[in-house]
């Protein structure tokens, strides 16, 4: 016998979506404190409302917002959308991709995935970026550490990227933590009243797969181990198949908001996600290279989920090791981009990503060229010991030193580590490091939250 559904529910969700012009998300209609099985059922009930023609849906997944009927989302976009749009002088290209993705889905032809895409894709002959567009990227995300090791100059501004990229990043999956929400959770463990708990995780899980790709920035590259593994990060607590974190899909999915139909059998996605890492990993130029990730990786879908977080963060893999500005996607409007996206998934056209990716890195090394300018030259003492200060303090945090243990530890080490020239200077710097440290810049150390926070008590 079919399970009647409440029709006390049900009127007030279709009241609460009526009831507002911008439409709703669905953590609007949900408590604070739901469960992942609440947030299920509310998900089901919004799919049966909108099979049932009493409500409308607009935008994909987690950036999906519910109308009610005869309301298209180009008529009740919110304002701020569209002075967001204004921030990004399209060419007429780019204009028409948007307008093509933005019709109604019965006037879109479904597609599939076309494997041509990648295959027609030559690295360092076919080019997304014209050469004129690429040493203007360069010009602007060039930095004065060329020469030094992968990842200098993004450590040097971790603390920032931390909240820029997971803030950006996060928001463009609809995620509704502020800036300042963001950095009080960063920096000191604080998490927003009224959020949901997913989009708490999906923060901290930005924390650690930013953390991973700065800290291993000499090993990471376009291979399985990197994109698993970054994979891996982001969708922690996040999917409904613990075994699903970190692994290729096995089963079909769908594009909300879309006509596009991804690869559905396992063996063939599998053989695809590796010719699309050699292609990539080929590619020398790092915007291009940073600019195909950000293409191909959400084409494929595959994983179950968190693709396009994937790309985001992917994007970055090249311009951390060439120690060049990062993507942080800063002030990117969530409608251009989504937009661009549906223009690869529907179209195979790159135009319109590529103007907001070329716009996007041009607001970043803004950003990141005034950061720099603030923080003065890197420490040459800190640059040459940076890999001994990160053992010996990765071993008091993980052992629970207090002040006179950690002292008696650290000459101890230094006795034997470090040049007799230089040990009173490394035990001074690495005594202020540790006096220094908090929730916000103890990544770089490679210990886990539940190591620090218990090393913290016992550091008094």
């Amino acid at each position: 016998m079919a399970r009647k559904r409440s029709p006390n529910n049900e009127e007030k969700i279709l009241a609460a979506i009526s009831g507002n012009s911008d439409g709703v998300a669905i953590g609007e209609l949900l408590e604070p404190d739901a469960t992942p099985a609440q947030r299920k059922a509310m998900q089901r009930r919004l799919k049966q409302l909108v099979a049932e023609k009493k409500i409308e849906v607009h935008g994909a997944r987690k950036a999906a917002r519910y109308f009610a009927p005869g309301k298209p989302a180009q008529q009740t976009r919110p304002a701020r959308h569209a002075a967001e749009d204004a921030a990004i002088s399209l060419s007429p290209s780019a204009e028409k991709i948007r307008k093509s993705v933005r019709r109604p889905i019965p006037k879109r032809t479904p597609v599939g995935y076309n494997r041509d895409f990648l295959e027609s894709y030559r690295p360092n002959e076919t080019f997304y970026l014209p050469i004129s567009e690429r040493k203007r990227l360069r010009a602007i995300g060039q930095t004065d550490l060329p020469d030094q090791p992968a990842g200098t100059y993004a450590k040097q501004i971790m603390q920032r990227l931390l909240i820029d990229l997971a803030f950006n990043s996060s928001r463009l999956e609809g995620n509704t933590y502020s800036l300042l929400d963001t950095e009080r959770l960063l920096a000191l463990g604080q998490v927003a009243q009224g959020k949901a708990n997913q989009e708490t995780q999906m923060i901290l899980n930005h924390k650690d797969a930013i953390d991973f790709l700065v800290s291993d920035a000499e090993e990471i590259g376009f291979n399985r181990h990197t994109i698993l593994n970054l994979h891996g990060l982001l969708s922690n607590n996040l999917l409904n198949d613990p075994a699903a974190v970190g692994n290729l899909r096995k089963i079909g999915v769908g594009i909300g908001g879309s006509v596009y139909k991804p690869l559905e059998i396992p063996a063939v996605i599998e053989e695809v996600f590796d010719q699309l890492l050699h292609t990539a990993s080929l590619i020398e130029d790092p915007f291009e290279q940073a600019f195909f990730a950000l293409v191909h990786i959400p084409y494929l879908q595959a994983f179950e989920d968190v693709n396009k977080r994937v790309s985001r963060l992917g994007a970055n893999i090249p311009l951390i090791r060439g120690n060049l500005r990062p993507l942080s996607f800063i002030d990117v409007p969530d409608d251009l981009y989504t937009s661009g996206m549906l223009g690869i998934y529907e179209l195979n056209r790159v135009d319109l990503l590529r103007e907001v990716f070329v716009w996007a890195y041009r607001r970043s090394a803004q950003q990141y060229a005034a950061v720099r300018q603030t923080l003065g030259e890197p420490d040459a003492f800190r640059l040459a010991y940076r890999d001994q200060m990160r053992e010996v303090i990765s071993e008091i945090i993980r052992e629970r030193f207090d002040k006179v243990a950690a002292v008696n530890h650290l000459r101890q080490w230094t006795a034997t580590k470090i040049p007799p020239v230089d040990r009173d200077q490394f035990v001074r710097v690495v005594e202020t490091e540790l006096t220094s440290l908090h929730e916000g810049n103890f990544v770089r150390y490679r210990v886990r939250p539940s190591e620090f926070r218990a090393w913290r008590t016992a550091w008094g």
